[in-house]
């Protein structure tokens, strides 16, 4: 280059130009020739590396390469040849402009920094990109990992760049910038709780990307479509998306309903609400008639039998039915409960099944079913709920009980 630069001046020189002139042109030819150099080594090696992750695509077994093309990987790898390419004979071509190729060199060098930080954005992008598609990996918090390397990467990048242009050290620059620590910590504090939050959650495995989740304060009810440094998004089950910070998810308590999804099946738990002026004791005539109950006729039969033995063994005076033992309606009404639940095909019988008598409000008695449905798809589930339901609302007069209503003190379904 520097042959080439004094030929062509001592040329110019030779034909009348004045050595400003020939200073100026052979500046100006010089620069044309290795821009035109730059432009060409930059297609050819664009192509060539294009052409090269292709074929090595085409052969591998990973799909991590066809995911690097994607993202340019190669494309912009492919700059760093024509920048060196520039940032080497820059300072030849404006040799004698001192001003303007420090002004040059320095743009050079700070394009430099900002390729290399294209080329590392695009190679973590990939990674993040390919790990969403490892079974193991894809309901972590990648994006918080990756967006944490970028802005460390970003960060050392400016921090390089004004180095550059201060014409400081890195290092220099650093201990300089360290005074303004303080500021720093305060403009990135909600990304460092952000940090932080990424890390534990991942590590307690609270959240993951698909998991149902309730979040009362933020209104949030529905799935979680991603996960990154600073916000946690919710898909709610409206369609409508919730924006939640992701350190909220350390510092606030919300519901993870992974445990019941990953279950067996989906729990129900909700009472009916028993006036207590309707229940009462059996008399026999009652008790006769609930041997038609088909469900409980065994269970009838032999607690009347136990009742009557206990009763007549220790000569109870059963003029008044208070005496003794004896069966209430609301006792036999819980176990047909019980019975019944046992009995229903979408009930798991594996999983707990109980009717509880819950201890007594201003309203009656609730006694709270509690059994878990085989089916945990949401819509099955509310259907086979409201059969339940339904049934034993139905259920309910043939016992002699009655659901407390405010309108007539006759029904209420609450839920618990």
């Amino acid at each position: 280059m520097k042959n080439i630069k004094h030929l062509l001046f001592d040329y110019l020189i030779k034909n009348g130009f004045d050595e400003t002139l020939a200073a100026y042109l052979n500046m100006f030819a010089l620069l044309v020739f290795v821009l035109l150099t730059i432009v060409l080594i930059d297609i050819v090696s664009r192509k060539i590396l294009i052409v090269f992750f292709s074929r090595l695509a085409k052969k591998s077994k990973t799909n991590f390469d066809d995911i690097l093309i994607s993202n340019k990987t190669p494309r912009n790898i492919a700059h760093i040849v024509p920048l060196l390419i520039a940032l080497e004979f820059t300072p030849y071509i404006f040799a004698d402009f001192s001003y303007t190729k420090n002004i040059l060199v320095k743009c050079l060098q700070v394009f430099g920094v900002v390729l290399t930080l294209w080329v590392a954005r695009s190679i973590l992008k990939s990674l993040k990109d390919y790990f969403k598609t490892l079974p193991r990996l894809k309901d972590k918090p990648i994006d918080s990992y990756i967006q944490v390397f970028m802005i460390f990467a970003w960060t050392i990048g400016l921090f390089s760049a004004l180095a550059i242009i201060t014409e400081r050290s890195f290092f220099e620059f650093i201990t300089t910038i360290g005074a303004a620590s303080a500021i720093i910590i305060l403009i990135f504090r909600d990304t460092i709780l952000g940090f932080v939050a990424s890390i534990q959650v991942s590590i307690n495995d609270m959240v993951r990307i698909g998991d149902w989740v309730t979040f009362e304060r933020y209104g949030a009810d529905g799935d979680v479509i991603e996960i990154n440094l600073s916000t946690v998004k919710v898909q709610n089950f409206d369609k409508t998306i919730t924006t939640i910070p992701t350190y909220a998810l350390i510092s606030e308590s919300f519901k993870n309903w992974r445990g019941m999804v990953h279950a067996e099946g989906r729990r129900i738990k909700r009472a009916l609400i028993i006036t207590q002026n309707s229940i009462h004791y059996l008399n026999d005539k009652e008790i006769d008639t609930f041997k038609n109950i088909e469900i409980i006729k065994e269970y009838i039969i032999s607690q009347q039998e136990k009742i009557n033995q206990y009763n007549n063994s220790n000569n109870i005076d059963k003029q008044l039915l208070l005496n003794g033992r004896n069966l209430t309606n609301i006792g036999v009404f819980r176990k047909y409960i019980e019975t019944y639940l046992k009995n229903h095909s979408a009930i798991n019988k594996d999983m707990m099944i109980m009717a509880r008598q819950l201890a007594p409000t201003s309203q009656g008695i609730p006694l709270e079913i509690y059994a878990f449905s085989s089916d945990k798809r949401w819509e099955n589930y509310e259907y086979i709920m409201a059969d339940i339901f339904d049934h034993l609302i139905a259920a309910i007069p043939y016992f002699g009980l009655e659901l407390f209503e405010l309108s007539n003190n006759n029904s209420l379904i609450k839920n618990t």
